[in-house]
């Protein structure tokens, strides 16, 4: 029996056909070491690959963007279905497909929803496993970097859609730049209630630090990146300045779970330690 967001649900033990509800979701399983048959994908970009993380995305079904397609669901014959609170709506349809639990979606406390998927598939051992993993190589990066970056402000920005984001402390990108005992810039070292917060191009400013790391999601966010790269502003970044701005990949930045975690661990050794 699996506690969650709609009540309780009878879950199959090592259940063989898992569909997964969410890029979030997705990215736990595949950590856990349980490739779904089927998934949604809210980040997933036409011509790419389910996901650019270390998964393998060969013989997974997109099933649909921001909400699955019930039939083509129906016709995987899953034996369990595991996604995130959005989902309430349509959760009497899922439930009659297959056993279905949907977990709390809270951007700022992600590891919240690795820990349900590992109790829903029964992996918590693999869970124990992959935190343990994940400290040891944190502490690894820790010392790699040494005090190279003491008194250095790390900043994180997205663009998209015509908007500049930056990433708050409690991100998902930020609780591992945090974990790494990096510093952000002061503007970016306070916590959002979804891990960003907008700015406009007048408070630019407000994205600047010693290193920059950009991320874009959309050919929108690519676009609002080329027009801003021309602007006075911020050509005029101490970061820009002094070329070292480094352009990381969204869906990997924003994961919001476990898989992503490698991926950004790896970008801070690229970045911060081969480039020193």
């Amino acid at each position: 029996m699996v506690k969650h967001t709609m009540g309780e649900t009878c879950v199959p033990i090592n259940p063989q056909r898992v569909v997964t509800l969410s890029s979030c979701t997705l990215g736990n399983v595949l950590a856990l070491g349980v490739k779904p048959i089927g998934t949604t994908n809210e980040v997933y970009v036409e011509g790419n690959s389910l996901t650019s993380m270390n998964g393998d995305p060969k013989g997974i079904k997109l099933l649909g963007l921001s909400q699955p397609n019930l039939e083509a669901t129906l016709l995987l014959k899953p034996d369990l279905i595991i996604g995130v609170d959005w989902f309430k709506p349509i959760y009497p349809l899922l439930s009659k497909i297959a056993p279905t639990v949907l977990g709390e979606i809270d951007y700022v406390n992600w590891q919240r929803h690795f820990s349900f998927v590992a109790q829903s598939l029964g992996k918590q051992e693999v869970e124990k496993e992959l935190w343990e993993r994940y400290y040891q190589r944190i502490q690894k990066l820790k010392q790699a970097l040494g005090s190279r970056y003491q008194g250095k402000k790390i900043s994180f920005v997205t663009l998209g859609h015509n908007q500049i984001y930056i990433d708050a402390k409690n991100s998902f990108a930020g609780s591992i730049l945090n974990d790494v005992l990096l510093q952000r810039p002061a503007s970016q070292n306070r916590d959002s209630v979804y891990g960003s917060f907008p700015i406009s191009l007048e408070e630019l400013k407000k994205a600047d630090g010693d290193i920059l790391f950009v991320t874009t999601y959309s050919s929108g966010g690519n676009q609002f990146l080329e027009d801003k790269q021309r602007e006075p502003l911020w050509k005029s970044l101490k970061a820009v300045q002094e070329n070292h701005v480094y352009y990381v990949d969204f869906t990997s930045w924003a994961a919001t779970n476990m898989l992503g975690t490698d991926v950004v661990i790896d970008d801070l050794y690229k970045y911060l330690v081969n480039t020193f």
